[in-house]
């Protein structure tokens, strides 16, 4: 293992997937966002379309090197690890194409960032990877996009802002999409279809799927609860959020839920010993009824149900978009998100945090927020979180050091008492 971390490491970041939709979009924004005289590698298949996604970047990127390295070629992304202080990935399902870069990372101490939504494969990285990155310093920092960012970060200055005003721990905390602009990744919905493939056949994987705390690093010290809902419906107010208009359940929020759920267990339970998380999205104003809430939960279980039936997924695979497609540039330009998450205290105090930015939310956000954490890997060490490497989250990976980076880039996120 030293003999792989005291190689020379002559790249700072390296993305790999750079010729994929979102991976080229990551591309850009470091070719426009990265400060001079930062080493950014372009990765993955074909040298020949590497090399055109390179020249369409502009001068900053015309001496950045192109590494050759296929998903399933061992020694290819191992000399790719070794090579680089930290490696972002858009190549997904990464339950089919991420398990070796994964591995090679953890073993060369190498940091890593990905857009992963898939909880059964963040399972596996833990199980098989986190020991080995512990003692490698690598962070292994899964969902680094709009999922699960928002969710995690919002949490995360939620906690910070209770603890620094001696207002007691985090009780009920729900996360609500309150305004929404954009496209459906296709990367989202491969990863949505690869977990429906696995838990059909893997009875194991279905109860892991089910279970709130899957993603936990010791699931008997998880706190008993009750029943943990990780989707809403019905009016906002009845639920306890001070909101008007109808909640709908929020399609990541199953994912989502647990990335926030392994950052309060690896704070050691931090944010406190009764704190409930859970998710949904605003539809609209209070002359909506729960009914309308109640058919939008209806056609998200429709959808799942679709892609797990054979005679319904060839047309829903029709119908939907395919990995590598994405929206133009103006669609993914007038895009925009915002995440609004209300916490009460055991004190009796309220707190709301904001997560707000411009640019579709599963592309041109998701560009910015994967790029600014690699960056923030290799140029913010001394602003990561204390704890060192494994099999991390947004939050415990990244914290402020990433927090600072978005808003520079010009993402709203603040907390308040309320």
């Amino acid at each position: 293992m030293a003999s792989t971390q005291s190689r020379v490491r002559d790249i700072d970041v390296a993305v790999y997937g750079a010729t994929g939709f979102v991976g080229g979009l990551v591309a850009r924004h470091l070719a426009r966002a990265a400060p001079e005289g930062a080493r950014i590698a372009l990765a993955g298949r074909s040298e020949d379309k590497l090399r055109a996604v390179r020249d369409e970047l502009g001068p900053r990127a015309r001496e950045w090197p192109l590494v050759v390295a296929d998903a399933g070629d061992r020694a290819a992304l191992e000399e790719l690890a070794g090579s680089a202080h930290a490696v972002a990935t858009t190549v997904g399902p990464y339950t089919r194409y991420g398990r070796e870069l994964v591995g090679a990372c953890a073993r060369a101490g190498t940091d890593y960032a990905d857009l992963c939504g898939e909880a059964l494969f963040i399972r596996e990285s833990i199980d098989t990877h986190h020991a080995t990155a512990a003692s490698t310093g690598a962070r292994i920092v899964h969902a680094c996009g709009f999922d699960s960012v928002p969710s995690d970060l919002n949490v995360h200055l939620l906690h910070e802002a209770v603890r620094a005003d001696g207002a007691g721990e985090l009780t009920d905390t729900t996360a609500v999409l309150t305004a929404l602009s954009g496209g459906v990744s296709g990367g989202t919905i491969d990863s949505v279809r690869q977990q429906i493939d696995t838990m059909r056949h893997d009875r194991e994987a279905r109860r892991l799927a089910a279970d709130p705390y899957t993603l936990s690093p010791d699931r008997a010290r998880e706190p008993e609860l009750g029943r943990q809902e990780d989707l809403l419906t019905g009016r906002a107010s009845k639920a306890g959020v001070p909101l008007r208009g109808v909640l709908a359940p929020f399609p990541m929020a199953p994912f989502n839920t647990r990335i926030v759920r392994r950052s309060a267990a690896l704070r050691d339970h931090a944010y406190g010993a009764r704190f409930r998380y859970r998710e949904a999205m605003r539809l609209g104003p209070p002359v909506l009824t729960p009914l309308v809430a109640a058919g939008t939960a209806g056609l998200v279980g429709a959808l799942f149900a679709g892609l797990a039936l054979r005679p319904t997924r060839p047309l829903l695979d029709r119908a939907l978009p395919s990995p590598g497609e994405g929206p133009g540039p103006r669609t993914r330009e007038k895009g925009h998100f915002t995440l609004d998450t209300f916490a009460g205290t055991t004190s009796g105090a309220r707190y709301t945090a904001r997560f707000k930015a411009h640019g579709d939310p599963g592309y041109k956000a998701t560009a910015v927020m994967l790029g600014e954490a690699a960056l923030a890997l290799v140029l913010d060490r001394a602003a990561l979180p204390d704890g060192g490497g494994g099999v991390l989250t947004p939050a415990t990976g990244l914290g402020d050091a990433l927090v600072g980076r978005l808003r520079s880039a010009g993402m709203f996120i603040a907390t308040r008492a309320y």
